[in-house]
């Protein structure tokens, strides 16, 4: 059988390859253009229509790289980041050569918050292709969000380098230089942080975010003329001067100008009305009102306005939170306590929550709950200055320190005393504190050239238990040599300190103590059992009340009542000045004029001013002044004159110093025509650096 062989003409073989290219070639196109309206939605930010229609394409045609490439972008855009990563891997798995899926699976970590996965992966395709603007980018934002700004700014300038003026680009590297200028704040420096900022003002010469940053910045460092220039400068539209006006009316509060915070905040909320869709800004504005009221000590208007906002924002954190900070203004610790708590049960990293709760729980007197939630605040919010400032003044409060006094005293009737006094505090808890101290007074008449000299040794201690009731007891022993006489006495003294009530103080007391004024009264060796009461009653509106009784019996069979209380004001808060009027009552059992003032009644009232400085300043100041008249029995009245002034002076936060003088022509030692000098130092030192149980306190930080 012949078997014959039928050949295809060359030219029809070509005829059918050509036809095939043409057809795929023509299905490519096809999709491709049937694929641009998808890539539309992407590039338009359209992510869920851009989701649906590629999972459309996949159904046609599933092993579609470019479609699946697209659909992983568009359920990344959208959230689902683990979703994504998913799909990326597994392209990256099919396609291991393909830099395009590389670049998207990295890209898909930063969306999954897998920083550290993505920085490594970046990093082979950085040595990849390093002249790759997406991988460098990419590699620079996530730097950034692992906090390693400097590296971070090296890479968003060698991406701008690749593409100069990429407006992801700029914005990346506005954000990585404004995370790095917070950071090197938190390190307190502040001009390199400013210098940041101010590089970035070239690039955005209006941007909102970096003109508050550098106001911030100024704030904290006190630098409040050049905050108040960062205020106005970010008014560049109706929003933004409202915000304007809310750092404006801060700034006023920095300087103690009240009046002018809250007129500033007043204007804010007039402008606020135009924008209440904008339930950020309107809220904030509401917030910087209500602060200002708080300021000026309208606690009624601002009760009232924080009624109204939680109508509007129910159990919003920040109206909870301006509940509490009412609370603390207020002085009423247990609502501020719960609004706090409040807060911390729907996010347990508020900063308002935990560093509110902490000076809550440090005004109730709970100082290890205040640690523990500062330290908190510490570890969502590392190196923040206001926690650090609190437990720098807890531990402080909880360091031993020694403290000198001497005092040198005359009296128009000759009489000169020298007394010096020494003590140490050792808080050995933060309940329980220890005390020792020693005192020597030495006395003599100039005329009579009679002398006395005493030396008190003294154990005491403080202890807590809990914030409303102290015991402070003292016990000791007194040593006196008088020119006729020499003895030896117990001396003691106990009180009890609480507050029943909000705004109120109440102790009662005992304490056992030598009649030591003068050589003649050390020398008779006449000892004093007082037992008093102590009252002082607060009030919101500056107005307070104190009042003070002694019931005293001597061992010379002589009793005596004094009653001292003072009505007073309080007229400016910085600095504090108070002006009252004070009355006493005086009157003993037995009249022994010969041998001290013991009058059978004895009245004085006075009208009084005093002056304290603020306690935060390196110097402090303390004046007081009272003039009045005073009745000794059926006498005629005389005037009195009073007056006592203290400087002194911060050298470091273990040591300070301060001087002080007193003058009084109040009825002491003789019926009338009396004064009284006295002038002396006290030196104060923190002689270790930390509690003793600082030990404990740190373990709360972990």
């Amino acid at each position: 059988m012949l078997n014959l062989v039928v050949k295809k003409p060359k030219w029809l073989m070509y005829r059918f390859l050509l036809f095939s290219i043409f057809l795929l070639l023509n299905i490519i196109t096809s999709l491709a253009q049937e694929m641009q309206e998808g890539f539309d939605y992407l590039e338009t930010g359209k992510y869920d229509k851009a989701k649906s229609f590629f999972d459309t394409i996949l159904k046609q045609y599933p092993n579609n790289k470019t479609a699946r490439l697209c659909y992983g972008r568009a359920v990344g855009l959208l959230g689902d980041s683990q979703q994504a990563v998913s799909i990326f891997t597994g392209l990256k798995n099919k396609y291991p050569d393909d830099f395009e899926i590389k670049l998207n699976y990295a890209e898909s970590l930063l969306w999954n918050s897998q920083f550290t996965k993505a920085e490594i992966f970046y990093k082979k395709l950085i040595k990849e292709d390093n002249t790759s603007f997406p991988a460098v980018l990419g590699y620079a934002n996530t730097l950034s969000n692992l906090k390693k700004y400097e590296n971070a700014l090296k890479m968003v300038n060698n991406a701008l380098q690749l593409q100069e003026g990429n407006l992801n680009a700029l914005l990346s590297r506005k954000y990585i230089r404004l995370g790095y200028a917070n950071t090197i704040a938190q390190d307190k420096k502040y001009d390199e942080a400013i210098a940041l900022l101010d590089q970035n003002l070239i690039d955005y010469p209006n941007d909102k975010d970096t003109w508050l940053n550098k106001a911030n910045l100024y704030l904290m460092t006190n630098d409040l003329d050049n905050a108040e220039k960062a205020y106005v400068a970010l008014a560049v539209n109706p929003k933004d001067s409202i915000v304007s006006l809310n750092g404006l009316a801060l700034v006023a509060h920095k300087r103690h100008k009240e009046k002018k915070a809250l007129a500033i905040a007043g204007m804010a909320m007039h402008r606020v009305e135009r924008f209440k869709e904008n339930k950020e800004l309107y809220l904030f504005t509401e917030e910087r009102y209500i602060q200002a009221l708080l300021w000026n000590r309208k606690f009624t208007a601002a009760k009232e306005d924080i009624t109204r906002l939680q109508q509007l924002y129910p159990d919003h954190p920040r109206v909870l939170a301006l509940q509490a900070t009412h609370g603390m203004y207020t002085s009423n610790f247990k609502t501020s306590l719960q609004k706090y708590d409040a807060i911390l049960e729907k996010d347990k990293g508020s900063f308002d929550g935990n560093l509110g709760i902490a000076n809550a729980y440090r005004a109730v007197g709970e100082d290890m709950k205040s640690y523990a939630y500062a330290f908190k605040t510490l570890n969502y919010y590392p190196k923040q200055q206001d926690a650090k400032k609190l437990i720098k003044t807890l531990k402080k409060s909880h360091t031993p320190f020694i403290e000198e006094k001497t005092a040198f005293t005359f009296d128009n009737g000759d009489n000169e005393a020298v007394n010096s006094t020494l003590k140490a505090e050792i808080p050995l808890s933060s309940k329980f504190k220890s005390e020792i101290q020693y005192d020597y007074r030495t006395t003599k008449n100039a005329v009579t050239r009679n002398e006395a000299t005493s030396h008190d040794f003294w154990l005491g201690a403080v202890y807590k238990f809990k914030g409303s009731v102290a015991l402070y007891s003292k016990i000791g022993i007194t040593n006196a040599n008088g020119f006729t006489t020499k003895y030896t006495e117990l001396v003691a003294e106990a009180i009890v300190k609480t507050k029943p009530f909000k705004l109120q103080n109440l102790d009662v007391g005992y304490k056992r103590e030598l009649q030591n004024f003068n050589a003649d009264l050390l020398n008779r060796e006449i000892v004093m059992n007082n037992y008093f009461l102590n009252y002082n009653l607060g009030t919101n509106f500056n107005l307070g009340w104190y009042t003070q009784y002694i019931y005293t019996s001597q061992t010379d069979d002589n009793s005596r009542n004094l009653l001292f209380t003072s009505l007073y004001y309080t007229a400016l808060q910085r600095p504090v000045l108070k002006v009252g009027v004070n009355y006493q009552y005086l009157s003993f059992k037995n009249q022994v004029p010969v041998i001290y003032f013991s009058p059978a009644r004895f009245n004085l009232g006075e009208l009084f001013a005093e002056v304290v400085s603020d306690p935060q300043k390196k110097w402090l100041y303390n004046a007081s002044a009272a003039l009045g008249r005073q009745f000794v029995e059926d006498n005629p009245g005389s005037s009195t004159f009073r007056a006592e002034g203290k400087f002194g002076y911060q050298f470091s936060e273990r040591f300070k110093a301060d001087v002080y003088g007193k003058y009084s022509n109040i009825a002491s030692a003789t019926a009338a025509g009396f004064e009284y000098v006295e002038f002396g130092f006290r030196l104060q030192w923190y002689f270790l650096r930390k509690p003793i149980f600082d030990k404990k306190i740190m373990e709360l930080q972990k």
